[in-house]
């Protein structure tokens, strides 16, 4: 009898493992028991392919760990995204990847990630983790060109998830170094199945509305055909920061402060030929003040009265003792938190069966992503002899004598005489301008995918050959608050806009129609296009032989072939005349013509049975990609099983990542440092600036430069994991793994300014200067250096029994991470151990999360509880706490997120399945960290950890059609 019609031998570990995949809530908490895990020996499996394999196999225990995900444990939590489904993974990283945690302004190095939701496994970015639908890939989002946009999944027509917990280079390519998941639609589908739902926060804000029709026709055993569709509608509302009271940067005792000193009532600033020039002595102190703010002045009417959410500047806390007379802005509470984006997506497959063994089938799906980021309004940092592209400092004229004479008197009578305090010069400052309204970008994204395909099998071999064509094109507008930056100029300019009105005053009407004049909304700011377009073929089977087994050795072999295209553009009038746009995060220089390159890969695999206790397989594959020539990436796993209800399992791979066409060919981009506390790091230690302290005294703003480099290397990757899975019944499973994945090469972008200059030798030649030795640029540009290094463990544990007439089940999956040191330099020995450390930019490296469920079914009612648990870390410190302030309330750390969700399903009605849910059931607030970005998601709280949104309510309801 050949291995393909032997039936498959059944023990404990598979009925162990059948019941939970078979059963809702598996990955989460298994909450009913089917009749197949309670009878697993009467039930015959068809041979299926598992992510992370080319072999079609009947054991669902394989050498890789695999979570498998259905539909109804997906229904049961009320997930309605893939990113939600996402933040219950503990394989999942806490990094900057979901729509709160990159609802920021754009920086340079991201512009164009406006709406995109990104997968990101293991911690080793959402670049660097394989996104699939039915097993083949899809385009990267347009504007980012790096990453799957998860949006674009079709999530009401999925049947299952498959997330591999491992590395699968060698059998997918490039990207597949943190993991791979795989979205996995039905296949032969009847009837009509309508859908609809609603998650609606307590607090306001943020709600979720979607719906979804679903219709299929024609059944492929007596039909021999069946075609299906789905169409799936989503609303996600905005969240702004002031719609939740743990959005609140003035905590200064516990030492959170803003960093900003654009405020409603405007600060004045230095400048040379300023009204201040390089500052003003105290006469109390004698220490130099370089940001004042005459409402901050002794006397004064205090920073809370100067507009709304305006308060002190923490000097003590941002090491700025030159601005202990300036006042902020908490923008973090201006800021949207939860993006608002609106979602269609659709999907079609019409598979038709060809003899017996063989079906073609035409899948074609496609989505529209609409997504409005809001920021706080403008800033506007003023300067002495503008050019073209700044604005004019606060000069006096007949529009603006009266203001300009009470700043002058105001600071006279503090100040008294000094040298720098000159009556007739420029006032420079930093200005909030509210009455510019918040700044939107609205983003739409279409993506689609069409798909050609056969699979069938001849004699004992299958096949699966398709020929795919995946597009994602993106684009960016102004939707509000950016204005044409000659017209805004002259505004300032000539003292139409007013910086220094209190509450209660406003601007003038001249004033309103000066800025409807200058208005750029509705203006493209960037579009970006990526294709891909592919043919694969793989073949499996028996080579028709055994070794000392009852299996015969299985192999697969098959080639890949795609074209990848990529463009990133926008109106070449940007830097032209009036066209040039205050603000607007997009440049010329940023623009690239279309770019493209080939790939052709070879792989094969093989399955060795060498005893019926042991089996070993070896995959390897061979990819040539135009520009960067051939790389080989082996994979070697096994799986032992001296026990039925024992198996022992490890691998062992090699990666590769290579460089997305934006860091390699993104234009250079110069921008001017807007920040006021940078000093020449080579004679300042740590280059920060403090005008009473030498070599630290000269205030520098050179200019970041920033963009793509085409001499990049692809990245290196080692994969390394073992583990053992152990189920002594039907009832009990319990798995642990081992993993390590070391990366070399890796490609960085501009490290922070902290970094550089707080290690000026190591990162000297970056700083670029003039023949006089002064610093006039900073290069941060992508390059290979270093690399990481990252260890995991990870758990899963089921259990279940009878009770009460029904059934109960526990789940339990956690991850620790056990190791995350970096390098920044191949010749540098790695870091500490940075677990448990905070990170400020990339993955928090959290060493304990798990997911735990409880649940309990019994006839048409069935119950689920669920903690999701994410572990503490050490807080960021802001430069003062690290130069010795101790703010009264400091802690250092940041407490465990707890939350609870909670949902009931009920099938008492025929062709009715309703859900109800509760997600985070104790409306359980983020815990406080010091944590503040300015191209971020505000302050107080860290999106990458928590979900803003609060207590919510899910309603679910599903009638199928007959």
């Amino acid at each position: 009898m050949s291995a393909t019609a032997r039936p498959p031998r059944m023990h404990h570990l598979s009925a162990a493992l059948l019941l939970a995949l078979g059963s809702p809530l598996a990955a989460f908490a298994q909450s009913q028991p089917t009749a197949a895990a309670a009878s697993p020996e009467a039930r015959t499996l068809d041979k299926i392919e598992v992510t992370g394999s080319r072999i079609k196999r009947t054991d669902v225990e394989a050498a890789m760990p695999v979570t498998i995900i259905q539909k109804a444990e997906i229904e049961a939590q009320g997930i309605t995204s893939a990113e939600q489904l996402l933040q219950q993974l503990n394989i999942a990283s806490s990094g900057p990847d979901s729509l709160a945690a990159n609802s920021g302004v754009a920086p340079p190095g991201t512009r164009g990630n406006n709406g995109v939701s990104g997968a990101n496994l293991r911690g080793q970015g959402a670049d660097a983790t394989l996104v699939l639908l039915n097993g083949r890939r899809v385009a990267a989002h347009g504007l980012a060109g790096q990453v799957v946009d998860l949006n674009s999944i079709p999530f009401a027509a999925i049947e299952r998830v498959e997330v591999l917990r491992d590395g699968a280079s060698a059998v997918y390519g490039t990207d597949a170094i943190g993991g791979v998941i795989n979205f996995i639609t039905r296949n032969n589908y009847q009837g009509i199945t309508l859908t609809a739902g609603a998650d609606v926060t307590q607090e306001g804000g943020g709600n979720i509305f979607h719906g979804s029709l679903l219709g299929g026709w024609g059944d492929l055993d007596n039909d021999r055909w069946n075609v299906w569709a789905a169409v799936n509608v989503k609303q996600n509302k905005i969240l702004r920061g002031n719609q939740r009271d743990f959005v609140n940067s003035f905590q200064a005792d516990r030492g959170l402060s803003p960093d900003t000193r654009g405020t409603p009532f405007a600060n004045i600033v230095t400048g040379t030929g300023s009204m201040i020039g390089g500052g003003l002595k105290d006469p109390v102190t004698g220490l130099t003040k370089t940001t004042i703010n005459t409402l901050r002045l002794p006397g004064g009417a205090g920073c809370e009265n100067g507009g709304d959410m305006m308060g002190d500047y923490g000097d003590k806390i941002w090491a700025s003792p030159g601005a202990s007379f300036g006042c902020a802005w908490d923008y973090g509470r201006a800021r949207t938190i939860q993006q608002p984006v609106d979602t269609v997506q659709g999907i079609g497959r019409a598979t038709f069966k060809v003899g017996e063994n063989h079906e073609f089938f035409a899948e074609f799906m496609g989505s529209k992503v609409t997504s409005k980021r809001q920021f706080e309004a403008q800033q506007i940092t003023t300067s002495i002899n503008a050019s073209a592209t700044q604005l004019d400092a606060y000069e006096l004229n007949a529009n603006t004598k009266a203001t300009y004479d009470a700043i002058y008197n105001q600071l006279h009578d503090y100040f008294g005489n000094q040298a720098n305090l000159v009556y007739g010069s420029p006032i420079a400052y930093r200005w909030r301008c509210e009455v510019c309204g918040p700044r939107q970008i609205e983003t739409t994204t279409k993506a689609y995918r069409a798909l050609l395909g056969m699979t069938g099998s001849l004699g004992s071999w299958d096949y699966n050959i398709g020929l795919s064509r995946a597009q994602s094109k993106a684009e960016s507008m102004t939707a509000g608050g950016y204005y044409y930056t000659p017209q805004l100029k002259a505004a300032l300019k000539n003292g139409v806009l007013n910086p220094f009105l209190m509450p209660g005053q406003s601007q003038s009407q001249a004033a309103y129609d000066a800025l409807a004049a200058a208005d750029a909304s509705g203006l493209q700011i960037y579009e970006g296009t990526s294709t891909t377009t592919t043919f694969d073929a793989s073949f499996s089977g028996s080579l028709g032989f055994r070794l000392w087994s009852d299996n015969d050795v299985q192999a697969a072999a098959g080639v890949d072939v795609r074209r990848e295209e990529y463009e990133f553009g926008g109106p070449a009038e940007w830097v032209a005349g009036n066209a040039y746009v205050f603000g607007v995060p997009g440049d010329a220089s940023n623009y690239m013509s279309p770019k493209q390159r080939n790939v052709k890969a070879v792989f094969a695999e093989v399955n060795l049975p060498v005893v019926d206790s042991l089996e070993v397989n070896l995959a390897v594959r061979h990819d040539r990609y135009d520009g960067f020539g051939g790389t080989t990436n082996p994979k070697y796993s096994f799986k032992w099983q001296p026990m039925d209800w024992l198996v022992f399992r490890g691998s062992y791979s090699t990666g590769f990542k290579v460089p997305d066409f934006a860091k390699l060919f993104r234009g250079v981009t110069e921008t001017q440092y807007t920040g006021l506390d940078l000093a020449d790091p080579a004679t300042c230690p740590k280059g920060q600036y403090n005008p009473d302290v030498a070599n630290c005294s000269e205030q520098i703003r050179p200019d970041i430069i920033t963009g793509g480099n085409p001499n990049l290397k692809p990245e290196e990757a080692e994969q390394r994991s073992i583990g053992f899975v152990i189920a002594p019944n039907g009832n009990f499973n319990v798995s642990v793994d081992w993993w390590e994945i070391e990366r070399t090469n890796t490609i960085r972008s501009g490290f922070n300014l902290s970094t550089m200059t707080a290690n000026y030798p190591l990162y000297a030649s970056n700083f670029i200067r003039d023949s006089g030795g002064k610093i006039i640029a900073i290069d941060q540009r992508y390059i290979n250096t270093g690399g990481t290094l990252t260890r995991g463990i990870e758990l899963d544990s089921n259990v279940r029994g009878d009770l009460a007439g029904g059934t109960w089940n526990i789940h339990l999956n956690g991850n620790y991470l056990d190791t995350f040191r970096t390098k920044t330099f191949d010749s540098l020995p790695y870091s500490d151990n940075l677990v448990g450390e905070y990170e400020r930019y990339y993955n928090l490296p959290i060493r304990w999360k798990h997911t735990v469920s409880a649940g309990w079914a019994r006839g048409d009612w069935a119950h689920t509880l669920t903690q999701v648990y994410r572990g503490g870390y050490k807080d960021w410190k802001p430069g003062g706490v690290v130069n010795g302030y101790n703010p009264p309330a400091w802690d250092g750390n940041v407490d465990a997120y707890i939350t609870y969700n909670y949902s009931l399903t009920w099938t008492g009605m025929e062709n009715l399945k309703a859900t109800f849910g509760i997600r985070n059931l104790l409306n359980t607030d983020p815990p406080f960290t010091v944590r503040y970005l300015d191209d971020g998601d505000g302050a107080g709280w860290e999106a990458r950890v928590a979900d803003p949104r609060g207590r919510s309510f899910n309603l679910l309801l599903e009638y199928r059609f007959q």
